[in-house]
């Protein structure tokens, strides 16, 4: 190899790909051997991968992984050349560890934490294997649950000989390794709290680590810090700026024999803090108990439907939540092996994703946006010969806005490596939600909303749009998981009708109690008891779509970014105007995730100055979030807007720069102040216009309820004639639903049997229910109530004029009784109507059958016929007392003839019921089904 020609080629390559990325050539010799890749090019790490590999192509050599995040010079990677062997691509194992899975899913389904999970596993599966880490995407180590178990208890041994006990918080300094893993549990095993943190990736920003991570740290309370002896030195700077720190250690050194007295934590105690990306002026870091985790890895596993043959093949970061919870403690819970790798392998060598994913027959994966893109369109054919993805029941998207674009590509580019495209699954979560918040159904595959972008703009509602019309396409992430309940509501927090864009709130078994020593955080993040997002979206079909983000927040790589910080550092480069930076986010369509792009003012014209400028505002980019912005632009002063409390209009300056380049128009004052009052004018008239149309509307509702139902209340509770009474109140009903803008749809055309009356179930989803099924039912039935509602004063004497039924629900005699009466009663023309969920709650979800209704089908031998309600929860939820407008459709599903009359055929005639609901209420599964 010619040193010479090498230095030429790699030159030329890194000049050619930064004119690529700043969309026009770099003049010819401004690259040189000292050229920095972050502060002089603004590369950043998916810049830098593609330039290693395109200098692997160009000077055919094969880079070690470590080159891709360490070289930050031309003269860096000529070193790394030189010592590098001849192109050739690296060796497969032959000999990696073999999968063989369990005859069933077996899962501590009593565990109340994730210690409980651990040593259930180590008991029963201790020769299981559960994690495969796999090396430079080559060398694959396999390691058995009793393995983590006896690695992890030598750990808590070691960290309590330490002094650490319950209720401490230990830092966790580590990359993707073995060490991670037994030292996380280790923590956990001695009751303590671990608070993990993304270690160094790049000598060059030791200082600005251990500047980030010193607030953190401190607001943690941190006791020990566990890091690896890489960067030991880092760990140990930290300590001298963190009074609580008070040791470093090693996995190696903490290990011990010795055994010891351990507190195990209990279901309420932190498990761990996850501290958000972006600001560390005021970290926050998300309280998640033993409980919470429990929860949420529950509701995936229910909402999956986990199989036996399951395998998970992760890259993701073990500090980044969706990689902690998501990719390992639910696959350690339910007694899955975790094929991983590190992110770096990933970003290096993306086909080593894929090519795990076919090696060990992957059945889930997850990734952000990016990496999907990445895949699509930066992979060459020869990587994807032979290339099996068939194997993929899961390829899950979240993390980052997620592209339809993207995923469109991603499935036609694998589809002739059999990749499924109904596996792509768009979800969406947050940390202050354990990890996930929603979640499609298996096998479904995207859901792609395209909606008016003229209604989206000016009236905030997801319209569909026609094919001339001009459209927004927008993924759907699901429902909400089982334990998990989200609602829009607008900036006065009333809850929007479903299509309408506002703010999303949620709360569950999953979510935080708050942040760690935050109450003012903790504060803005909780009211009422739910939680804000921060997100905007709607809700279309009980399904979440995103369209945004309140605040200015710019999600790159899966990670957050927040402006504010990086434009009071921006402002303070000499020649920068103060005030005068706008950091906005712009989605990148070639990179399939979100650049940043950093708007400076300046009076400055000198050409050499001016490059002087955007070299040092690169380099505070660095020092502050560890990675360049994609572009930045010196723009005139006066060009960022303002409101008028000085706050930047980010938007609405970028929308200039996009149209108007760096050469900004700048706007007169009056035009200025003009365009301030009429954004903020007009927003206030609209919502304060909504809500005066909400709250007349409840009125409303209410009055026409009282002036309707008094009457009918009256003439129905004075007759004893049931038919007669039925009929009444069914008119009414019917005339209440269309004067208060509910549309009712029916659908009777299932096939019944007039000679044998029939049993009737339906699904429970709000308190119109009863008033619906009053309005659309031709006949009437006999209502099966709880007994407590038979002795209240209004609604006692209306259900027993109507043949209303109570019976007993929590006394075991009394139920017993009340089936025997039901059934003697059925077989005297009576027709039983049940809701056997028993209750309703807001979160969207069809829940577990009790199983009274099928126990007297089965004794009188009638069918049971069921009903499917679909729309009314969104009408109404559970806590509401105004109703919102929209369409209820109820349908009469074919009557299901029970098998036989024992406590068996019961069960049967239940599942067939519920399944039969389930395909038609527009609703999820909310019970436990589903897992085999």
């Amino acid at each position: 190899m010619n040193p010479g020609n090498t230095e030429t080629q790699l030159l030329a390559t890194v000049e050619a790909l930064a004119g690529e990325l700043q969309g026009s050539p770099l003049a010819p010799g401004s690259v040189t051997l000292d050229t920095h890749f972050e502060r002089d090019l603004g590369l950043d790490s998916l810049s830098r991968a593609e330039l290693m590999n395109r200098v692997e192509q160009t000077c055919q050599v094969h880079l070690p992984i470590d080159a891709f995040a360490a070289a930050m010079t031309p003269a860096d990677v000529l070193r790394v050349i030189a010592t590098s062997a001849t192109h050739a691509e690296p060796a497969t194992s032959g000999d990696h560890p073999r999968l063989v899975p369990a005859d069933e899913i077996d899962a501590p389904r009593d565990a109340r934490t994730l210690v409980d999970v651990l040593l259930w596993h180590a008991e029963r599966h201790p020769t299981r294997t559960h994690i495969v880490l796999v090396e430079d995407g080559v060398t694959a180590t396999a390691y058995t649950y009793e393995a983590l178990h006896r690695h992890a208890m030598r750990i808590a041994f070691g960290l309590h000989r330490y002094g650490i006990g319950p209720g401490d918080t230990v830092a966790l300094m580590l990359p993707t390794c073995f060490e991670y893993f037994i030292s996380f549990m280790g923590i956990m095993l001695c009751g303590a709290v671990a608070v993990p943190i993304y270690p160094p990736t790049r000598p060059s920003q030791l200082e600005e680590h251990v500047r980030r991570h010193t607030a953190l740290l401190a607001n943690a309370g941190v006791k020990a810090l566990i890091a690896s002896p890489e960067v030991v030195g880092v760990a140990r700077l930290l300590r001298l700026n963190v009074p609580t720190i008070r040791q470093v250690l090693t996995p190696s050194a903490i290990a011990t024999e010795a055994g010891g007295v351990l507190v195990r934590p209990r279901a309420e105690d932190t498990a761990f803090l996850q501290y958000t990306s972006g600001s560390t002026g005021d970290p926050k870091g998300v309280v998640l108990t033993h409980a919470n985790l429990l929860a949420n890895i529950r509701g995936m596993g229910q909402r999956v439907d986990i199989a036996v043959t399951d395998v998970l093949v992760s890259w993701l970061p073990l500090y980044h939540d969706m990689g902690l919870i998501g990719a390992w403690f639910a696959p350690m819970y339910y007694g899955l092996p975790l094929v991983v790798t590190s992110p770096m392998t990933f970003l290096a060598r993306p086909a080593s994703w894929l090519r795990l994913i076919d090696q060990y027959r992957g059945t889930m994966t997850t990734a952000p946006n990016f990496a999907y893109e990445r895949c699509a369109r930066r992979l060459k054919d020869d990587e994807l010969r032979g290339l099996d993805l068939s194997s993929l029941r899961f390829a899950v998207c979240g993390a980052e806005p997620v592209s339809p674009d993207t995923m469109r590509a991603f499935a036609a580019r694998f589809k002739p490596c059999g990749f499924d495209e109904r596996a792509l699954t768009a979800v969406y979560g947050l940390a202050e939600n354990s990890v996930c918040l929603t979640f499609p159904l298996p096998r479904r595959g995207l859901r792609i909303d395209r909606i008016q972008r003229q209604a989206l703009a000016l009236a905030q509602q997801a319209l569909p749009a026609q094919r001339d019309q001009p459209a927004v396409e927008i993924v759907g992430c699901g429902h909400p998981l089982p334990g998990s309940e989200l609602r829009v509501v607008d900036e006065r927090g009333l809850v929007l009708p479903e299509r309408h864009i506002g703010r999303i709130e949620f709360r569950g078994t999953s979510a935080t109690s708050g942040y760690y020593r935050n109450p003012a955080q903790t504060a803005r993040l909780i009211r009422q008891g739910w939680l804000d997002t921060g997100d905007l979206g709607y809700l279309a079909e009980g399904e979440l779509f995103i369209t945004g983000r309140v605040k200015d927040l710019i999600i790159r790589g899966g990670r957050h970014f927040f402006p504010y910080e990086l434009e009071e550092a921006v402002a303070r480069v000499p020649g920068v105007l103060p005030h005068g930076v706008a950091v906005c986010g712009d989605t990148d369509p070639a990179g399939g995730t979100e650049r940043m792009v950093i708007l400076a003012e300046t009076a400055e014209t000198d050409p050499s100055r001016r490059a002087q400028i955007v070299a040092q505002i690169n380099d505070a980019t660095l020092k502050l979030f560890e990675t360049p912005a994609e572009q930045v632009s010196l723009i005139p002063p006066h060009s960022v807007l303002k409101t008028s409390s000085g706050k930047i209009r980010h938007a609405a300056t970028f929308e200039l720069f996009r149209r108007g380049g760096d050469q900004l128009k700048v706007r007169p004052r009056w035009w200025q102040l003009a365009s301030l009052a009429r954004a903020s004018l007009g927003p206030a008239l609209r919502r304060g216009w909504q809500a005066l149309v909400h709250a007349l509307y409840g009125i409303y509702c209410w009055a026409i309820l009282i002036m309707l139902g008094l009457p009918v209340w009256c003439a129905v509770v004075s007759r004893s004639d049931t038919h007669r009474n039925w009929r009444l109140a069914g008119r009414a009903c019917r005339v209440f639903l269309r004067m208060i803008g509910i549309r009712l749809q029916t659908d009777f055309s299932a096939p019944t049997n007039p000679a044998k009356p029939p049993i009737m179930v339906a699904n429970h989803a709000s308190y119109l229910d009863g008033l619906i099924l009053l309005a659309a039912l031709p006949q009437p039935v006999n209502f099966v109530a709880k007994r407590e509602l038979a002795e209240q004063r209004i609604a006692g004497p209306f259900l027993r004029a109507i043949g209303t039924r109570f019976v007993e629900r929590d006394d075991y005699q009394g139920s017993l009784q009340a089936q025997a009466l039901l059934s003697t009663q059925a077989r005297h023309g009576d027709t039983p109507f049940f809701f056997p969920e028993g209750t309703f709650g807001r979160a969207a979800g069809l829940r577990t059958f009790r199983l009274g209704a099928f126990r007297v089908a089965c004794a009188t031998q009638r069918p049971i016929v069921p009903i499917a309600l679909a729309g009314v929860r969104s009408i109404l939820p559970d806590g509401d007392w105004v109703p919102h407008r929209g369409r209820a459709v109820l349908t009469q599903l074919a009557p299901v003839m029970p098998d036989g009359d024992d406590f068996a055929a019961a069960l049967r005639l239940r599942d067939a019921a519920r399944r039969a609901i389930l395909a038609h209420c527009g609703e999820p599964s909310a019970s436990g089904y589903g897992l085999r």
